[in-house]
């Protein structure tokens, strides 16, 4: 019987963890009943639906910046998602769930509440950027500071962390879906031609990088002409994509410099002599950590496995609660977490 799971509830996936390893991981989109609201298709065929939706379905991402739009689908999501990963196989398990650092204790509860109308017990919740110290073993003890960045889809949650708590942090509405909505402006800007989500990710991953090639390289994609209204097939460079994606990367190093701002002095002497640890599923743009280093001027540190060290982290302080103890921070339960 699974009795301990990690869940990282984001704006692009959602990561069940259990077992030490990823027992699910799918889109956090659902397509509803356009009428009556009821959800139809989850997950990746939900996602498959974007920018193909029928009149009688509408594409809800239920998490919107590392935050809970929608209560009834996010549990609904959640819920399915529980089922297919283990039906009924769970009795009473442990949950951990990461959150964006800096949210409100309001935004804690009605994290809680989702994870507990999907079935979930014993809910705990913790910030991802605590959950990613954890998993990678950097010492919560020693008045120490270590930088985190983790670049999700919707949020790019940074965060300053000591002895066990959070010194500054931010949790920075800029993150890989930004990429994305900078492919889709400048086509339309330079080319006269709309492309989806989907096609943007698609030319991101194929072709984005922030390095600088000797060799430009070029791949054709399509949309729809915004005068004709026709299709259209039109080619794209390396060099195009670089020069729409840096004004993301220096906004997502602006934000880390400031949070670094409003660090201790030794803090930061700390964090100028390790670096800073950079994870994340969107960390994994081409040349980004090079990018990061330059502008910053200090060490970035890549991770194993960057798209789960979230959720790996989470389930791991599970199974090491003595970890925590003598230290500032303390994991919060969902009774914990009631409201008056």
């Amino acid at each position: 019987m699974v009795s301990d799971i990690g869940i990282d509830l984001g704006s692009y996936k959602t990561v069940i963890f259990s077992d030490s390893k990823v027992i699910l991981e799918l889109p956090s989109i659902v397509a509803v009943n356009s009428e009556t609201y009821e959800p139809v298709y989850f997950g990746e065929k939900a996602k498959q639906t974007l920018g193909r939706t029928p009149d009688s379905l509408i594409s809800v991402f239920p998490i919107e910046d590392g935050m809970i739009s929608d209560y009834d689908i996010a549990e609904a999501m959640l819920k399915k998602y529980m089922d297919d990963a283990f039906g009924n196989k769970v009795l009473r398990p442990r949950i951990m769930a990461t959150l964006p650092p800096g949210l409100t204790q309001l935004q804690h509860h009605s994290l809680s509440n989702v994870i507990e109308g999907a079935g979930g017990r014993n809910i705990s919740v913790v910030e991802s950027p605590l959950a990613v110290a954890f998993g990678l073993g950097l010492d919560f003890e020693k008045p120490h500071g270590y930088l985190i960045v983790d670049i999700g889809a919707g949020t790019t949650d940074i965060a300053v962390i000591s002895m066990g708590g959070i010194a500054a942090s931010d949790s920075c509405k800029t993150a890989s879906f930004d990429f994305d909505d900078q492919i889709i402006k400048f086509i339309r800007k330079d080319y006269n031609i709309e492309i989806g989500r989907l096609t943007a990710e698609k030319i991101k991953k194929q072709i984005g990088s922030l390095l600088d090639h000797q060799i430009e390289i070029a791949i054709n994609a399509k949309g729809r002409n915004i005068i004709t209204g026709l299709p259209e097939t039109f080619e794209i460079t390396s060099v195009d994509v670089k020069l729409c994606i840096e004004e993301v990367a220096e906004q997502i190093c602006a934000a880390v410099k400031a949070v670094i701002a409003k660090a201790d002095p030794e803090l930061v002497s700390d964090i100028k002599a390790d670096g800073l640890y950079l994870t994340g599923g969107g960390s994994k743009l081409k040349g980004l950590d090079k990018y990061m280093s330059e502008y910053l001027q200090i060490k970035v540190n890549t991770v194993d496995d960057p798209a789960h060290s979230v959720v790996r982290g989470a389930a791991a302080a599970l199974r090491s609660p003595e970890f925590f103890k003598n230290i500032d921070y303390q994991m919060r339960s969902i009774k914990e977490l009631e409201i008056n």
